[in-house]
């Protein structure tokens, strides 16, 4: 499980996931410039710690790199949830309270999430192969392993 970004971290990854394509130091600087007074080596001090940690790849262009994400945001909040969640006593509780704490909107985008992940492979499906008869975690149907879903909003 990765530990969370820290503040300036999810910062620069919110762009990189937002534009979807390999990015610049400059262009996430004067991106970042907007918001907040920043130096152009913190930027790349913070790409090369985030290409170190594994959350982006980088490939050389001239003297300077592009750096593009390995995984999508939806996927970096799914190991959070689930990495919260495995650290409960009760997680059957965990989850109830979460739930709890759900407006309408979430409730609604939980029931479209589990009813993609309990669609069946196929039309002809047996029961062996039906992912809702599957044990949790392997139907294989995980929005957040497709970073092409209409669901994370990503799209590679």
């Amino acid at each position: 499980m990765p530990r969370p970004l820290g503040e300036l971290e999810d910062a620069v990854m919110t762009r990189v996931w937002k534009w979807n394509r390999p990015v610049t130091v400059r262009e996430v600087l004067e991106d970042l410039q907007q918001e907040r007074s920043i130096a152009y080596t913190t930027v790349m001090t913070v790409l090369d710690n985030l290409h170190q940690k594994g959350w982006v790849r980088r490939e050389a262009e001239g003297r300077a790199y592009r750096y593009e994400a390995v995984s999508t945001r939806a996927a970096y909040s799914a190991a959070l949830m689930n990495e919260a969640w495995s650290q409960s006593d009760n997680p059957a509780a965990a989850l109830v309270a979460f739930f709890a704490m759900m407006s309408d909107e979430q409730r609604q985008a939980l029931r479209d999430a589990l009813r993609i992940v309990q669609a069946p492979d196929s039309p002809g499906d047996t029961p062996e192969n039906n992912p809702g008869d599957r044990p949790a975690g392997k139907s294989g149907h995980n929005p957040a392993d497709n970073p092409g879903s209409a669901t994370d909003g990503g799209g590679r």
